[in-house]
């Protein structure tokens, strides 16, 4: 990806080292323990995010957190992609005659108060529409590579994906899964579920498409490394890592093929419509 030199968004917020968990950090098998629980059983991420920080400890400040360089230059990508979403989604809402209101994106160390409930690294990336505001630990950049998914654009899509939802929220999407799953049995919940993430997915590819237009900014390889995030990131992938045989019915965010193929369609979608999943 290009993005060096470019604007860098102000909607940014940084809690790295605000916070930090008394105990063991929550480290690849934490994220995992995390995965499994509510990519195979179904449950709340928040709810497992509060247990895990039960078990490890309470929060306390930290005053001795340094970023590395590293560390940094991944805050600036991150802050450039937000900024891109920004502008691209701005543009998309402003043809259809509506203004964009764009989010936040919370960058923290190990643990976070949200709207949602106690945000952790465990989690990874996710998206609070009780404060519209995406949480994520640069830490689980790693985990991602080590899932199979490595590049600048596969990072790119988690936070475009997380961005979706967003757009969800503000179109109402969001408010009517919660009322269809509400009236739903669990696995009925479940697959509701998947056609939202499903969407979330089309709409990260929606965002790549009108980028690219924009701004020309993907390099030879790029488009590679999103689907390989989005292959490795599918129930079934994560539900095979754990040793666990992949059961649809468990499914909350879909399998690799249908996520491949959902950012597939996002990245030839004509307009939103097509990013339709039937919720």
């Amino acid at each position: 990806m290009l993005w060096r030199g470019r604007r860098q968004s102000n909607n940014v917020e940084d809690r790295r080292g605000q916070f930090a968990r008394g105990g063991t950090a929550i480290g690849g098998g934490g994220i995992i323990i995390a995965l499994i629980a509510v990519f195979v059983f179904g449950q709340d991420p928040l709810v497992v995010l509060q247990s895990l920080q039960q078990q490890d400890g309470s929060i306390s400040r930290s005053e001795s957190y340094q970023p590395s360089d590293q560390e940094q230059e991944i805050f600036k990508f991150v802050s450039v992609v937000l900024a891109d979403t920004e502008d691209t989604w701005g543009q998309i809402f402003q043809k259809a005659g509506q203004i964009y209101k764009p989010p936040s994106l919370v960058v923290f160390t190990d643990m976070t108060p949200t709207a949602c409930g106690t945000g952790q690294a465990a989690s990874g990336p996710f998206y609070c529409p009780g404060d519209q505001k995406i949480y994520l630990d640069l830490s689980f950049l790693e985990q991602l590579q080590r899932m199979g998914a490595s590049g600048d654009l596969a990072v790119a899509y988690v936070i475009a994906h997380e961005v979706g939802h967003h757009v969800q929220t503000l179109t109402g999407v969001s408010h009517k899964v919660r009322d269809l799953q509400s009236q739903s049995s669990r696995i009925g919940a479940n697959a509701i579920q998947v056609k939202m993430e499903l969407q979330a997915d089309c709409l990260a590819g929606v965002w790549i498409q009108y980028t690219q237009k924009r701004t020309q900014f993907l390099e030879k390889g790029d488009l590679a490394e999103a689907m390989q995030a989005a292959e490795a990131v599918g129930d079934d992938n994560i539900m095979r890592q754990a040793g666990i045989p992949p059961r649809r019915e468990a499914f909350t965010h879909g399998s690799a093929k249908d996520r491949m193929n959902w950012l597939n369609r996002g990245l030839q979608a004509k307009d939103l419509d097509d990013c339709e999943t039937g919720i």
